[in-house]
């Protein structure tokens, strides 16, 4: 591991294991990999259970400190930190949230939530989309350049056009994206950047679209802005 030291290090933050396996070989390949190590790590930051607009921040630099307890890098071998989330409708008015007792898990369409703890969803939402504002305006964590990026609803969402995904779903789809872009990134590039979901342009304005109306639940994502 000490080569590792010897280039920048682009630390990708995703959910789940699954975002990883679908994504961190597009990095891979967009960086030179003489030059830069791209290394990813999976949390659901933004809706832990204590992690608040007040000390979000903060939360995402532990988990950059513990990256460096597990890799022998240093603050100052950092390029930048990616970090790719799901909207999961965070933005959209309380309204959209319905009660449904017979949800044995939360379902999301195009237009509402269902679920059948309504009041859980609307805290969840109401600390993620605070956390979302504050680390969207956020160009430093640590002094380490940081930007963040939204798949909406979700990652299955947006590359598979599928909101409600099992966890084996995710799983398998993942490695059908590894299957079909592994020997041609740039055309996943291209997927990501130039289809009809695609919100390219100024990466603020692109997460004020998000938040606006029902996109947060539609089919979304600004992660093209990274490979502009």
């Amino acid at each position: 591991m000490n080569s590792v030291a010897r280039r920048k290090v682009v630390l990708l933050i995703v959910e789940g294991p699954s975002d990883e396996t679908a994504l961190d070989f597009l990095f891979q390949h967009f960086y030179d990999p003489s030059k830069v190590y791209v290394r990813a790590l999976h949390k659901d930051i933004t809706s832990e259970t204590g992690n608040t607009n007040a000390n979000i921040v903060k939360k995402v630099c532990e988990e950059i400190k513990n990256f460096m307890r597990t890799y022998p890098v240093k603050k100052s071998d950092f390029l930048e930190i990616i970090h790719v989330v799901d909207t999961d409708g965070a933005f959209v008015n309380s309204s959209k949230i319905i009660k449904d007792t017979s949800a044995i898990k939360v379902n999301y369409t195009l237009t509402e939530i269902r679920t059948s703890n309504r009041e859980a969803i609307i805290l969840r939402n109401a600390q993620k989309s605070r956390n979302l504002n504050i680390l969207y305006g956020t160009q430093q964590i640590w002094k380490i350049p940081y930007r963040i990026f939204y798949m909406s609803c979700n990652l299955d969402h947006v590359l598979h056009n599928k909101q409600n995904s099992s966890d084996t779903d995710k799983t398998n789809n993942a490695y059908v994206i590894v299957r079909r872009y592994k020997q041609c990134p740039n055309k996943y590039i291209t997927f990501l950047s130039q289809s009809k979901f695609s919100v390219i342009g100024d990466y603020k304005e692109s997460w004020e679209y998000i938040k606006k109306d029902l996109h947060s639940l539609e089919r979304h994502t600004n992660i093209g802005i990274c490979f502009i």
